[in-house]
């Protein structure tokens, strides 16, 4: 057997490895996620043999221009080395890492080190001098003048002038920009940012059925209604109103109120069940009104300002045009009929999921694609996914890509209630924002796990995680049984612990709890399957403490970051304390919750001084949502919280006292 011939690199003469670059995902296949003003902290291992000193660059640009931007890499411990960049434009980027040896400095160095010692360093003057000319040779005509001038220098000056040169940090920085780089090596990948705009990262949804907007209870809601709810949901402080599916809904198979199989006449059926005679997934359902309804919602929603968001669910029902038209897009059982969804022992009768796997797969692709394209067309740029992990993975990287690339702007939130690792691709192959499973995280160990996880590294550099307190889906245990202090427990965590976050209004508003039966998360007389009359306007609402919070987050630019999370410990297992604060450091709030809805909790929090920014003894808190000013002293501070008044506190860090009773406010 004949022997095989050891591979020979092109360039042999490359002494330097790079590797472990951070952040870097699966290998490079996927971009990173931030928007504009966000830094991106680049680290890698630079390694090299013998006692050289290495030359480190982080290269970036906006993806497309041909020139980099440089930034040199700053040296960490044991051969690591880091950098930073702002993405200070809403497009794509590019950054990957160029180093070499770095002969002057190494040069320097070791003179350095001979001159401590008082040896003889006019050889290695001469070396040093020789270096700068020949780096002049290539550098512009100013720096050009800097360098000769130092070789001249070190070629015959005063040996004072000499030292003082050799430890002159200016004159090492232009030898960075214009050495020679001789025998570089460059990291084998770019790698890239997705940037998207400000709302991707932060922002508060209310979900509304239109056909619950009405004024007259049991008439249809209209898109007209839902213009005359404008300043309801954005007076409460809302970013984004989403609304279900707006399309035709199919008659066969449709299913009655709370979610029986056989519907009566006049009842509405599921919005999910797309399609009927008067068209599919680029209609609207008549007793909604028109696409000109629609696009009057979104207008007035602008001016209110709130973005409209849209639910896309791709399924359709028996009636669904598609099902005639393209009959190989569905399905088919042995018998000739077409199977309908199901998910044992449950069934959908109303509702055809979709082949992928069929021969005209392109057009299908295609078809599915255009619905975006068309509802972008109308005003809207943020859409709603209906269980996106239920599609094939390759389908929605190119449509996700294909849609951004014709779309500035769009916004696309998956909803997948899924195992981890399927919620974790959807979000590197190009889903925006990620349901997640918040609302069946109650304790307090549960929360900190999980939402370490979430803003840690490598999570947190592609995964934007949507916080949701119920959806018409989710009616939890701990809503059903805690009562309205549970309601205001679960808003304060989902709008403080999140930088995105959700309600299903007016339900949660409302505080309806009660399950369709033991044992379900459904709710009773489901808005899924029959048109509800809501009193907005009642006492009872939490729309006060809504709003109230809605607007210190408004006010707090450390609430609408996730990355910079952390939690402090406490005594009593049911007291979380955790802070945020914004990337300048000077808005810091932290937050103490209740986590019992039933009974009041007291305990001591351990706080993270540093983390915190405090270093002083003495430091003032202002609690913005209950008012209180409070002087704490040191890490260990004590808190009690009845959840009949208010659950938590959330707490700006202002500053320290100047002396014992003497507040001085740093608002």
């Amino acid at each position: 057997m004949a022997k095989r011939t050891p591979h020979k690199p092109e360039e042999g003469r490359r002494r330097v490895l790079i590797t472990n670059v951070t952040p870097e995902l699966d290998g490079g296949r996927y971009p990173i996620k931030r928007t504009p003003g966000e830094a991106v902290r680049v680290e890698a291992d630079v390694l090299l043999d013998g006692r050289d000193v290495p030359a480190c660059l982080l290269l970036h640009r906006v993806a497309g221009r041909k020139a980099w931007r440089e930034v040199p890499m700053i040296p960490l411990v044991n051969d690591r080395w880091f950098a930073q960049f702002l993405t200070d434009e809403e497009a794509d980027y590019e950054y990957t890492i160029l180093c070499w040896i770095n002969r002057f400095e190494t040069w320097r160095r070791d003179t350095l080190k001979k001159v401590d010692a008082g040896l003889d360093v006019k050889a290695d003057l001469l070396e040093g001098a020789l270096q700068l000319r020949q780096a002049a040779a290539g550098a512009p005509a100013k720096a050009a003048s800097r360098l000769r001038a130092a070789a001249k220098c070190f070629e015959g000056s005063a040996p004072e002038a000499q030292v003082e040169s050799l430890n002159d940090p200016v004159l090492s920085s232009f030898m960075l920009q214009h050495d020679e780089r001789r025998f570089a090596s460059h990291y084998s990948k770019v790698l890239r940012v997705q940037v998207d705009r400000p709302r991707a990262a932060a922002g508060a949804w209310y979900e509304m059925f239109p056909r619950s907007a009405a004024l007259e209870p049991g008439r249809h809601g209209t898109l007209r209604d839902c213009i005359r709810l404008l300043p309801y949901v954005a007076g409460m402080g809302f970013d984004v109103l989403y609304l279900p599916p707006v399309h035709p809904i199919g008659g066969t198979g449709r299913k009655g109120k709370n979610n029986t199989l056989a519907a009566r006449p006049g009842d509405p059926g599921s919005p999910w069940a797309i399609g009927s005679a008067e068209g599919g997934h680029q209609a609207v359902a008549p007793e909604l009104g028109t696409l000109d309804d629609f696009c009057a919602l979104v207008s007035q929603a602008n001016r209110n300002g709130l973005e409209v968001a849209l639910d896309i669910a791709f399924q359709c029902s028996p009636n669904h045009p598609w099902v005639t038209e393209h009959p190989d897009w569905f399905y088919r059982r042995p018998d000739g009929s077409i199977h309908h969804a199901e998910n044992p022992p449950k069934k959908y009768e109303d509702i055809y999921p979709i082949n992928f796997e069929c021969d005209s797969w392109p057009q299908l692709w295609e078809a599915l694609r255009d619905i975006f394209l068309f509802w972008y067309r109308q005003g809207v740029r943020i859409f709603r996914v209906d269980n996106p992990h239920t599609k094939p993975f390759d389908f929605w990287e190119w449509c996700l890509a294909d849609v951004r690339a014709r779309c500035p702007g769009a916004i696309f939130l998956s909803e997948a209630f899924t195992r981890p690792k399927i919620m974790y691709h959807l979000a590197k192959i190009g889903f925006t924002q990620s349901y997640t499973y918040f609302a069946w995280r109650n304790t307090r160990w549960e929360l900190t796990e999980y939402f370490k996880e979430l803003s840690s590294p490598p999570v947190s550099e592609f995964f934007r995680p949507s916080l949701w307190t119920n959806t018409p889906d989710i009616l939890t245990e701990y809503l059903q049984a805690g009562g309205r202090p549970a309601f205001a427990v679960r808003f304060l965590l989902a709008s403080t612990l999140g930088a995105n976050y959700g309600i299903y209004g007016p339900a949660f508003e409302l505080m309806q709890n009660r399950p369709r039966e033991h044992g379900s998360e459904e709710y009773l007389d489901s808005e899924k399957y029959e048109i509800r009359s809501w009193d907005r306007e009642s006492p009872g609402s939490l729309r006060g403490l809504i709003t109230r919070i809605n607007e210190i987050r408004r006010e707090n630019p450390a609430l609408l970051t996730q990355k910079s999370l952390k939690f402090h410990p406490t005594d009593n297992e049911y007291l979380l304390a955790y802070s945020k604060r914004n990337a300048g450091g000077d808005n810091i709030i932290l937050t103490v919750v209740n986590l019992d809805p039933h009974y009041r909790q007291s305990g001591w929090i351990d706080l993270d001084l540093e983390e915190l920014g405090i270093d002083t003894e003495t430091f003032q808190v202002h609690d913005l949502l209950g008012g209180g000013r409070y002087l704490w002293s040191g890490s260990r501070n004590y808190v009690e919280l009845d959840p009949q008044m208010l659950p938590g506190h959330v707490l700006k860090v202002l500053g320290r006292a100047r002396r014992e009773g003497d507040f001085d406010y740093y608002d």
